[in-house]
C-alpha cells in the first residue's frame, strides 16, 4: 500500500468524474445511456424469471389454426364476430376487449356491421372496442386522428386506444392508460377494461396514477391461458370457460403484424393482445415497476467517483481494481435486489461506469506522471528535437511566447461513422498504424505533433526551434500525408471495406506556443486565433471535396514552389471578415533547379488559359464564396462548371459574372440552383430588377 493519502484535490476530481458522467447520460436520452438502460431492464427480468399471472385472463388468439379452422380471409365477416360475443358472453365473463379494429364499413354490406352491432350492443357494458390513435405531419404540421370503431359497429359500448408507444431501442416496455385528443384527456383501452374488472372486485392494488404504467411482464409469450378463436365459434370450447374472466381478442399471427419486442420476447417479439393481458395483470395486482428516486443514482455515481479516484491514488494498480470491481458487482446485486423485492427500476450504467473511468483515469494519471521527461516530450517531437530540448536544461525554448508559425490539422473523413463497424481492437489497432505512419512524416519535416484527437492530428511548425521555412515544410507534410494514406487505405478497405480520405487545413499566423496549463498539469501547445482558423480550414474540405485546403498566408509563402486552385473567400466561424482559400494541386513541375522558370510558366499558361473561356462566376451564400467558369448564359439562367463545392438544388445564392470582354460585372442578386451534377450546376434567376435585366438582355444579345 502506498504511504501517500489521497487528498482532497483527488476527491474533488473523482467527484466531479461521476457527476460528468451523470450530466453526460442526463443530456443525452437517446445516447448509449438509454439504450443500455433499457437493456439492463431487460436482463432485470431475465435474471428474475417468469412468475405465475394471478388475474383471471384469458387471450382468444386469431391465430394461424383459426384461419385454417374457419378457412375465411382476414378481415373475417364481422357477423362471426357477433357469433363470438354470443357465445363469450352466455358464459358470464367480466369483460371482453376487442383488441380489433372496425374503423370501416364492412365489405358485405350494412347488413354485417348491424350483426355486429346487435351483439355489441346486448354485452354494452362489458366490452371494450380497440381504436388507434394515429399522427401524421412533419416539423412544422401535425395531425392526430383517434380512429375509433364506426358508430354503426360500436353502439353504446365503451373504446380507447390499444397503442403502445415504444422505447428507442423499438421494445415496449410501458403501457398509456390515457391519451390527450383534442385537449380532452381520453381513457385507453387497457384502462378501460381496468375499471370494469374493478367494478367486479378483481383489482387488488391501488388505483393507476398518471398517464403511464411500466408493464412488470411476468413472463414471454403464452404465459396467459390461450384459446384459439376458431374453437369458440365452433362450439368446441363451452361458455362457461369464460365465467368471471377477463377475456382478450386479438391477432397473434405474424401476418396481421401486430408482433413487438418485449424484456422476454427480444427476437420473436410477442403479440400485442399479449401485451395487453400484461398490462392488465400488472394494474389488477397493483405491481407496476417504479423509478428509483431522481436524486439517489446521481449522489452515489458522485460518491463512487470519489471513492474510486481515492483507492486509486491510495493502492497500487491491481489491488485497487479488485476493490474497484467488488463495488461494481455489489451495485448490480443492489440494484437487482431493488428490482426483486420493491420493484425498482435502478439505473445501473451512471455508477459503474463512475467507479471503473474514474479509476482507469486515475490510473493513468499516475502513470503519466511517472514517466520520465523525455518520453513525455517525445509524444510531441521528434528525436533530434527531443534531444535538442534536454540540452536546454532551464526548458527556456519551452516559456510560452508569441511568435509566427503554422498549423497543419489534419482528420480523416467519416472514420468515425466506418469505426462503429469495426471492433474496438480493430478501432485501436488501426490508430496507432495510421497515427505512426503519419507522426512519422511530421517529424520528418521537422514538425511538432501538438495533439491527437481520435484520428484527428494538430502538428505545429517552426516551434519550438526556428525554421524560416515552415509553411514550406508543413506542405509538404500535408502531401507526404496523401501519400502515406493510400497503402493504409488499401488495406483498410480489404479488411473493412469504406474509403479512407484525409482532409488537411494550414494555416500561417502568430500564436502564443509554450508550455501552458495548471500547476500540477502542464502541456505544450499553441493557441491563438491562428489555431482556431487551421481547425476551421480543414473543416472545409469536405464542403469543397478537395484534400489540401491553405489560407492566404499559407498560399503567400508557398505559390513559388506549389500550385493551387483560387476556391474563393469564406466567412468562417468567428471572423468578420472573410478569409480567401486556396487548394494545393502539388508541387510546381521541374526537372531541376535551372527549370523553375520554366514550370512557373507552365502553370500560369494554364491558368491563362482557363481565364480565357467564357469568363467566370463568383457564388455566394452569405459565408461561402466560391468561383466556378461560365459554360451558357441566357436570360433566364446560367450554367457554370468547375464549381469548388456542392450545390444543392433549392439552394438561393447571389451572383458576379464576369465574362471575356465584357468590362462590367454583372450582378444578380438572388438565383436558385435547378440542378447539380458533380461539379457542374444550373441557376435560374429570380426577380431581376429592370436594370440589371436590361444589361442581361445586352450582353446576351452580344
Amino acid at each position: 500500500m502506498r504511504s501517500l493519502a489521497a487528498s482532497w484535490r483527488v476527491l474533488l476530481a473523482g467527484s466531479l468524474a461521476g457527476l460528468a458522467i451523470v450530466v453526460l447520460a442526463a443530456a443525452n436520452p437517446l445516447s448509449f445511456f438509454e439504450i443500455a438502460e433499457l437493456k439492463a431492464l431487460d436482463a432485470q427480468f431475465t435474471l428474475r424469471g417468469p412468475r405465475e399471472p394471478q388475474s383471471p385472463i384469458v387471450v382468444v388468439t386469431i391465430d394461424e389454426d383459426s384461419f385454417d379452422g374457419l378457412n375465411l380471409a382476414w378481415p373475417w365477416p364481422r357477423a362471426v364476430h357477433a357469433k363470438f360475443l354470443d357465445i363469450v358472453g352466455r358464459g358470464g365473463p367480466v369483460a371482453i376487449g376487442m383488441d380489433i379494429l372496425f374503423t370501416e364499413p364492412s365489405s358485405r354490406g350494412p347488413a354485417d356491421d348491424l350483426a355486429l352491432a346487435a351483439a355489441v350492443d346486448r354485452m354494452h357494458d362489458r366490452i371494450v372496442l380497440a381504436a388507434a390513435l394515429t399522427t401524421v405531419g412533419d416539423a412544422s404540421f401535425v395531425k392526430q386522428a383517434l380512429n375509433p370503431p364506426i358508430p354503426e359497429v360500436r353502439g353504446k359500448a365503451a373504446f380507447g386506444s390499444a397503442d403502445y408507444d415504444s422505447d428507442a431501442d423499438a421494445f415496449v416496455r410501458r403501457a398509456t392508460l390515457t391519451r390527450m385528443f383534442q385537449d380532452r384527456e381520453w381513457p385507453g383501452f387497457d384502462l378501460l377494461l381496468y375499471r370494469l374488472g374493478e367494478r367486479a372486485g378483481l383489482a387488488r392494488g391501488t388505483a393507476p396514477s398518471g398517464s403511464e404504467v411500466l408493464v412488470n411482464y411476468r413472463g414471454g409469450p403464452s404465459t396467459f391461458p390461450m384459446i384459439a378463436y376458431h374453437r369458440v365459434v365452433t362450439g368446441e370450447i363451452p361458455s362457461e370457460v369464460f365465467a368471471g374472466k377477463i377475456v382478450l381478442v386479438g391477432a397473434t399471427t405474424p401476418t396481421l403484424h401486430d408482433i413487438f419486442p418485449t424484456p422476454f420476447a427480444s427476437q420473436a417479439g410477442m403479440s400485442g393482445v399479449e401485451i395487453h393481458a400484461h398490462t392488465l395483470e400488472t394494474l389488477f395486482q397493483g405491481i407496476p415497476l417504479r423509478r428509483a428516486s431522481r436524486w439517489l443514482v446521481p449522489v452515489v455515481a458522485v460518491l463512487a467517483g470519489a471513492a474510486a479516484a481515492w483507492t486509486a491514488t491510495a493502492l497500487r494498480p491491481l489491488p485497487a481494481f479488485g476493490i474497484v470491481a467488488a463495488g461494481v458487482g455489489g451495485y448490480l446485486a443492489a440494484s437487482h435486489g431493488a428490482f426483486l423485492w420493491g420493484r425498482y427500476w435502478m439505473e445501473v450504467v451512471p455508477v459503474p461506469l463512475a467507479l471503473l473511468i474514474t479509476y482507469a483515469g486515475t490510473v493513468a494519471k499516475n502513470f503519466t506522471q511517472e514517466q520520465r521527461e523525455k518520453r513525455r516530450l517525445s509524444r510531441f517531437f521528434s528525436p533530434d528535437v527531443v534531444t535538442e530540448i534536454v540540452r536546454h536544461k532551464d526548458d527556456a525554448k519551452l516559456a510560452a511566447t508569441r511568435r509566427r508559425m503554422t498549423v497543419l490539422f489534419s482528420d480523416i473523413r467519416g472514420f468515425t461513422s466506418m469505426s462503429e463497424k469495426m471492433q474496438p481492437e480493430e478501432v485501436v489497432t488501426f490508430l496507432r498504424e495510421y497515427l505512426t505512419v503519419m507522426t512519422e512524416a511530421v517529424f520528418k519535416h521537422g514538425g511538432t505533433v501538438d495533439k491527437y484527437i481520435g484520428d484527428a492530428i494538430m502538428a505545429l511548425y517552426n516551434v519550438p526551434f526556428e525554421a524560416p521555412d515552415h509553411a514550406l515544410r508543413a506542405v509538404r507534410t500535408a502531401l507526404e500525408f496523401q501519400e502515406r494514406l493510400q497503402p493504409l487505405a488499401e488495406r483498410f478497405a480489404a479488411r473493412h471495406g469504406g474509403t479512407l480520405a484525409c482532409g488537411i487545413g494550414i494555416h500561417t499566423g502568430d500564436a502564443v506556443v509554450g508550455t501552458i496549463g495548471s500547476e500540477q498539469r502542464l502541456e505544450y501547445t499553441a493557441i491563438g486565433d491562428t489555431i482556431n482558423l487551421g481547425s476551421r480550414l480543414e473543416g472545409l474540405t469536405r464542403e469543397f471535396s478537395v484534400p489540401i485546403i491553405i489560407s492566404e498566408a499559407t498560399y503567400a509563402e508557398v505559390r513559388e514552389h506549389f500550385g493551387a486552385r483560387d476556391l474563393g473567400e469564406v466567412t468562417v466561424k468567428g471572423k468578420v471578415i472573410p478569409v480567401k482559400i486556396y487548394a494545393v494541386l502539388g508541387p510546381l513541375a521541374r526537372a531541376e533547379e535551372s527549370a523553375v522558370g520554366a514550370g512557373k510558366a507552365a502553370f500560369n499558361s494554364r491558368s491563362a488559359q482557363r481565364r480565357t473561356m467564357a469568363g467566370h462566376v463568383s457564388i455566394s451564400d452569405g459565408e461561402l464564396t466560391v468561383v466556378a467558369e461560365a459554360s451558357d448564359l441566357s436570360r433566364t439562367g446560367i450554367a457554370v462548371h468547375a464549381v469548388p463545392r456542392r450545390l444543392e438544388p433549392g439552394e438561393v445564392v447571389s451572383l458576379q459574372i464576369a465574362l471575356r470582354d465584357h468590362p462590367e460585372v454583372l450582378t444578380i442578386e438572388r438565383a436558385e440552383v435547378m440542378w447539380a451534377r458533380k461539379d457542374t450546376a444550373g441557376l435560374r434567376f429570380i426577380d431581376l430588377a429592370a436594370p440589371t435585366r436590361a444589361a442581361l438582355d445586352t450582353l446576351t444579345a452580344r
